[in-house]
């Protein structure tokens, strides 16, 4: 029987590995990182591993140097502490939540609402965002490891986004939350972001284009879309379906703080939870990542954006990441 065959795009070419490549570029990944505290070894799965691996092109270098600063933010942000009574301030209006259903996939859903923000903190919307992040994760099935996001734009305005914040959105995203987007779906935008979208498209992969999708609501073509995707006796009105029940925060809150009862055995597989020593950052060296399995070649001609890249969320805009020096750039 022949391997399977796995494509993904990044550095703008195609590249096709074997199941056998694969499983030996994660375990050179793993002789390159080390021993890991429990959590961070945990979250180093070979799922995750091949997410980092997919978002650099199977590129063992970019991919390790990517894992590094992600392990090493982890171990500093600790985004898996964060609980509901430290973030639900952030989450008073519904400007981001985890939906109760999920599409026909299996897939979380988040909810987002760029008009609904509150808050000026730069520092708590971010620490909002990266907490529904990871209780979206939680929720996720064993098979899934993406995510859909809807993104509603009833009552949208350019003062309703932060240059700052966007920048701090793409970078938690792009660098700590690799290949976590499957869908983004644009609801209502406003007029002048599809033909921006016509001239940005070009330039992206054909699995980055496919992830973006434009809804109105008064158009039946693209509504079919919605029902392609969401059983519609779940699917919120505000998006076309059939439940009129909206955002309730006291019951959003009690869902959260069950939640949050599950985190911990998460992180530990439901093993006694114990004390563990300080992560010793240094021995995270991102400067020790040679790259032996692909001979220390690094891809530096791209000719299109990749599918690392990612929308941010929070302001609904194009960002874009590039591959050469790892510089960010928000579109």
């Amino acid at each position: 029987m022949s391997a399977a065959l796995k494509k993904s795009s990044s550095n703008g070419s195609d590249k096709s590995v074997t199941t056998e490549e694969q499983h030996a570029k994660i375990s050179e990944i793993r002789k390159l990182i080390g021993p890991l505290p429990e959590k961070l070894a945990i979250y180093c799965s070979d799922a995750a591993l091949t997410r980092y691996l997919r978002a650099r092109n199977w590129n063992v270098k970019k991919a390790t140097k990517m894992l590094k600063e992600t392990l090493k933010w982890r171990a500093e942000y600790k985004p898996e502490e964060i609980r509901w009574e430290e973030v639900a301030h952030e989450a008073e209006t519904g400007k981001i939540y985890r939906s109760n259903y999920i599409d026909k996939h299996g897939r979380t859903v988040l909810v987002m609402r760029p008009s609904c923000q509150n808050t000026k903190s730069t520092k708590g919307q971010i620490r909002y965002l990266v907490y529904c992040m990871e209780n979206a994760i939680l929720n996720l099935p064993p098979d899934k490891e993406q995510m859909v996001w809807l993104i509603d734009f009833n009552g949208y305005n350019l003062s309703h986004t932060s240059v700052k914040v966007t920048r701090e959105t793409a970078h938690i995203l792009q660098d700590h939350y690799p290949e976590r987007l499957g869908l983004a779906i644009l609801y209502n935008p406003p007029k002048f972001f599809e033909p921006f979208w016509k001239v940005v498209k070009p330039f992206l992969e054909p699995k980055t284009q496919n992830k973006v999708k434009f809804v109105y609501s008064d158009d039946p073509n693209s509504k079919k879309i919605m029902d392609e995707l969401f059983d519609m006796e779940k699917l919120e009105s505000a998006f076309g379906g059939n439940d009129d029940s909206g955002f309730n925060i006291s019951k959003y809150a009690e869902r959260m703080r069950e939640d949050d009862k599950r985190m911990p055995a998460f992180w530990t597989r439901g093993n006694p939870q114990s004390a563990e020593p300080p992560v010793d950052l240094n021995s995270l060296d991102l400067n020790s990542d040679s790259d032996t399995s692909d001979n220390g070649k690094v891809d530096s001609s791209p000719s299109h954006v990749s599918d690392s890249e990612t929308l941010s969320p929070s302001e609904s805009v194009i960002v874009t990441k590039g591959s050469d020096n790892d510089s960010t750039e928000v579109h």
